[in-house]
């Protein structure tokens, strides 16, 4: 970060409006490089407002510009805004692209640990969105937190920490969240926004769709206030459903659908739907019958007559193809 760009985001008085104002002012004044650094923290105060299309349009305008003259600090800080920005309107294929950007130019020159920091919580972020990766996304969350850490900023430091949490309970490892807590460098950032994923790998845990929804209830400032876990929250609801289900069939060998329903406390056709989606992603080996009756097998059952019917296709074809040669033999 150039030391015009970090002295401007050290000024907690510079809005919107004063940051247009002293883009202008550089402007009469042809202060070239100070009105770069002012339209630079315009665009990072433009994502802080979630006016994500106008920061898009400013940053791709200051991009083009900031390449003629090589300007790599400042570049590396824009792509990395305009990445940000493209994330929050869901287009993952430009966020991605302007990540690239950002993290190549930073590759070629000495980086910041902060900035670093940035860039691979926005690669974790990324990954998590795009390929619903969450393993290697942990990895970039992981090296993020250090970095924060390393240079005291608490509150990314706390941001990232609770992407590591939300990774694992994604990756079906929500019993490592409490032996990740007790570290000595982490527990000192125990506070609501951990509390709130210690819950909520607790529910993962016990497999209970119940304390999940009471987690997001207690814990909504930490949880659907934060843009990256709402944008999961379908995702992670899904699972715990799946979950919640997994645990209520696990004693029998058959059940109605309409107990599961009501056990759950959901609308049967929604759970008769869920577990015939789950039969076929395999999640467990059952059927379902039209008397409202849900079977499930221990192990999968493979019917031997649609192998047997699978030859007798193949022999009936190739009696077909032998006939037809003879056939073409006799005209």
């Amino acid at each position: 970060m150039t030391a015009s760009l970090f002295q401007i985001r050290n000024r907690p008085d510079l809005t919107l409006d004063k940051c247009k104002e002293q883009i202008e002012l550089a402007k009469n004044e042809n202060k070239t490089f100070l009105r770069q650094a002012f339209q630079a923290h315009l665009v990072n105060l433009l994502n802080r407002e979630k006016n994500f299309s106008q920061s898009v349009l400013l940053a791709s305008e200051l991009v083009k510009e900031l390449k003629k003259i090589d300007d790599k600090e400042l570049l590396v800080d824009v792509l990395l805004e305009e990445s940000i920005a493209f994330y929050h309107l869901s287009n993952l294929t430009k966020a991605r692209a302007s990540l690239t950007n950002a993290r190549t130019i930073a590759n070629s020159k000495y980086t910041p640990p902060a900035m670093q920091a940035k860039l691979d919580l926005q690669s974790g972020i990324l990954h998590a969105a795009e390929d619903h990766d969450f393993k290697t996304a942990f990895s970039y969350f992981y090296e993020a937190f250090e970095a924060f850490d390393s240079v005291n900023d608490s509150k990314m430091a706390q941001n990232a920490l609770k992407y590591m949490l939300l990774s694992k309970i994604m990756t079906d490892n929500a019993d490592e969240v409490n032996s990740i807590l007790v570290g000595k460098t982490i527990s000192k950032y125990s506070g609501p926004e951990t509390d709130a994923m210690k819950a909520l790998a607790n529910a993962a845990k016990k497999r209970s769709l119940k304390e999940f929804n009471e987690t997001f209830s207690k814990y909504g400032d930490q949880l659907m206030e934060d843009p990256v876990v709402q944008k999961h929250f379908s995702s992670i609801s899904d699972t715990m459903f799946e979950k919640e289900l997994s645990r209520l069939i696990q004693p029998y060998s058959c059940v109605q659908i309409e107990h599961i329903s009501k056990c759950v406390g959901l609308n049967r056709d929604l759970v008769e739907k869920k577990l015939s989606q789950m039969i076929l992603d395999k999640k467990f080996y059952g059927c379902l019958q039209g008397d409202g009756l849900l079977v499930i097998f221990d192990k999968e059952i493979v019917d031997p007559s649609f192998e047997l019917a699978v030859e007798a296709i193949h022999a009936i074809g190739e009696v077909v193809d032998s006939l037809g040669d003879r056939a073409k033999k006799v005209k």
